[in-house]
């Protein structure tokens, strides 16, 4: 009897959150199922302002939708280039993923799901490459903001085209695009940076305000691999993706 209740309580203690290796003490992370809005994570701290009132720093995409969402829910796997794939992505036809000519990104071809992330901040800097392109050292704490879009690959010129969608302009004083695809319907939470260096375990610190468009358009894979031989984020490849975050407490409500 008292064997039993031994191995009932050691148990309990190691299937509890005590014992697991859940990053504690930092903000809401980020990628999440923009379908479930609960979320338990103590920190808080101020949506940033609109993108239109931002600088806009950065603009990469990640290979396969680090976000679960209503059109992007196909389960691509685990490890570097897991994450999901669009619900269309079995259903292009042979024109649509036929072979491209010139190709300059890495780690794509035609049917591939891609997440597009623009990067904004209130820092007042010029767009470049990487995160470090959002910070400076005269600006130690900016608010960041990610709109996001994600893109089933096609060989078809008439589908959306990434160069129309870059950036190098200011419009009223601030660094914009030329068009940000994301509507009314996105989803709007706190977050934090992704990326494949960042888990449960090992959280991202930065605080981010994300606003993820839950449709799943086509692009034309051609306008990516012309885009990639010159734009001023020294972009070339298709990047990796963090594992879903699903435990609550690292997760922020979605109101």
């Amino acid at each position: 009897m008292r064997f039993n209740v031994f191995v009932y309580v050691v148990a309990i203690l190691f299937s509890s959150e005590a014992f697991s290796n859940v990053c504690s003490g930092y903000g809401p992370q980020t990628p999440r199922d923009i379908t479930q809005k609960s979320g338990l994570n103590s920190v808080k701290f101020r949506f940033a302002p609109s993108y239109k009132e931002m600088n806009l720093c950065n603009i990469h995409f990640h290979k396969n939708a680090e976000h679960k969402g209503p059109e992007f829910s196909v389960y691509a796997g685990k490890g570097k280039f897991g994450g999901y794939k669009c619900n269309d992505s079995d259903k292009l036809s042979k024109k649509e993923l036929a072979p491209v000519g010139k190709v300059s990104c890495k780690n794509i071809k035609p049917g591939d799901t891609i997440e597009i992330h623009w990067v904004h901040t209130t820092c007042d800097i010029k767009p470049g490459k990487g995160l470090g392109a959002c910070l400076s050292p005269a600006c130690a704490n900016p608010q960041l903001r990610v709109e996001t879009q994600v893109y089933t690959l096609v060989n078809d010129k008439d589908a959306k085209n990434l160069g129309l969608m870059g950036a190098d302009r200011k419009v009223n004083g601030y660094y914009q695009a030329k068009s940000i695809p994301t509507g009314l319907d996105a989803v709007e939470f706190l977050g934090s940076t992704t990326g494949p260096s960042y888990t449960e375990e090992k959280c991202s610190p930065l605080q981010v305000t994300w606003n993820v468009s839950p449709s799943c358009q086509k692009m034309d894979i051609n306008s990516v691999h012309k885009w990639c031989e010159n734009n001023v984020f020294q972009e070339n490849k298709a990047h990796g993706v963090r594992e879903l975050v699903k435990n609550k407490k690292l997760l922020s409500e979605i109101k």
